[in-house]
């Protein structure tokens, strides 16, 4: 039983925001600060990343814990009202996340996916990455 009324939860899922979460800002930030030009929600690339580096063909995604996913096997129960709609919904979800990743790549993008929380506990290893990714493409680049 949800412990909110139905007017309460509504006004909560409303004030959810598919983009400019508080994560997306401290990582865009953060990149931003370190000198990295990106694109925010870019339409004209496949899944509509959050963070888009054109020049390098990297598609960052910043994935909610809650609407992604994480650990679903485990978590899959914890939703104690309108279980049928949730694991519809969180499973397809999950889903989509592989097919655009899988398109990506097909297009020749290097595809990040980090979660929520990863970027708040330990926002300097998800910057590294981004990095190093960017690093390899700058090389292989400068190969051809």
């Amino acid at each position: 039983m949800d412990k909110l009324t139905k007017e309460q939860r509504s006004k909560n899922m409303r004030a959810v925001k598919s983009t400019g979460s508080k994560i997306e800002v401290i990582l865009g930030k953060a990149l931003w600060n370190k000198g990295y030009r990106y694109r925010k929600n870019n339409k004209k690339v496949f899944g509509k990343p959050d963070f888009t580096f054109s020049k390098y063909k990297i598609a960052v995604f910043v994935d909610g814990e809650f609407w992604h996913g994480k650990d679903w096997k485990i978590r899959k129960y914890d939703h104690k009202s309108n279980q049928k709609f949730w694991h519809q919904k969180i499973e397809r979800n999950i889903q989509r996340d592989k097919e655009v990743n899988t398109e990506l790549e097909k297009q020749g993008w290097i595809v990040l996916r980090f979660w929520g929380k990863q970027i708040e506990k330990d926002l300097v290893n998800c910057l590294e990455i981004i990095e190093q990714k960017i690093k390899e493409r700058k090389c292989s680049l400068q190969k051809k």
